[in-house]
């Protein structure tokens, strides 16, 4: 079988494996623990985020394989990712008792990518699965974190996201970190990558999209080479715009809120 490959591809095809030669010491040099994702020579990962402050204990499911990772978990449970297999799959999100569906996903996993299921209020009664999908094309020598938002609030409508200095007035800050995100939908949107941001202390803001208008204020802080997901959620479902914000950290347990300020 003939493969087309522009010059482009075979560059970065090269470039991958004379990087893979390179001795293990040298690779551990390089960015933290990630190396492999970056290299896109690790196998897929997938993780489950419970961000429905409605729903009861969720059960996630690999086709009919409960997943003793994120089995019976409660709102504000995150899993840390975990390693699946190359092969096709559908993920569905059921309740712990009655076994009701909330709703399904399926991930066609390529290497060296990080999948996040996570289960959301898509409106005061009901709720939804969303998949995000993370291709991590990081550079090697990169010792940023790794930041993205998701909208999970239904009163609210799209936010933006601002990471700034401490005490910062959001009135007279530039662009968004994360522009307009929508409910149900990540920024980067699912399939691009994260921002990356260097490590700090900041003031993290959300307004609604495309003003200054300030719904939640908080503070966060992380060192180099993490994975960020924040979620804004319901705080008071009955007010609109009424949210919090929960940060899953990879490798920290659970989604943790935000301390607003």
């Amino acid at each position: 079988m003939l493969v087309d490959v522009t010059k482009a591809n075979a560059k970065n095809i090269l470039h991958r494996l004379l990087i893979a030669c390179l001795p293990l010491t040298v690779l551990a040099a390089c960015g933290g623990g990630d190396t492999e994702d970056r290299l896109d020579v690790r196998d897929p990962v997938v993780r489950f985020v419970h961000a429905a402050p409605n729903a009861p204990e969720l059960t996630l499911y690999r086709g009919d394989d409960a997943q003793s990772d994120a089995t019976a978990t409660s709102y504000k449970f995150g899993s840390d990712y975990v390693d699946v297999s190359m092969v096709d799959a559908d993920w569905s999100v059921k309740t712990t008792s009655g076994n009701t569906t909330l709703g399904s996903v399926t991930i066609d996993p390529d290497r060296g990518t990080r999948y996040t299921i996570v289960a959301y209020q898509t409106s005061a009664s009901a709720n939804g699965v969303a998949l995000i999908t993370d291709p991590y094309n990081k550079s090697l020598t990169s010792d940023d974190t790794r930041v993205r938002l998701m909208n999970a609030s239904f009163n609210a409508a799209n936010v933006d996201l601002y990471l700034e200095a401490p005490n910062t007035n959001i009135a007279n800050a530039g662009a968004p970190l994360i522009a307009s995100t929508q409910l149900g939908a990540a920024g980067p949107e699912s399939g691009d990558d994260s921002v990356d941001k260097p490590s700090g202390t900041y003031q993290l803001t959300i307004t609604t999209a495309g003003t200054k208008t300030v719904l939640f204020q908080g503070e966060l802080s992380f060192g180099d080479n993490k994975d960020i997901l924040l979620l804004t959620v319901p705080d008071d479902p009955a007010v609109a715009g009424s949210i919090k914000v929960l940060a899953k950290v990879d490798g920290d347990a659970g989604a943790n809120e935000v301390p607003p300020l």
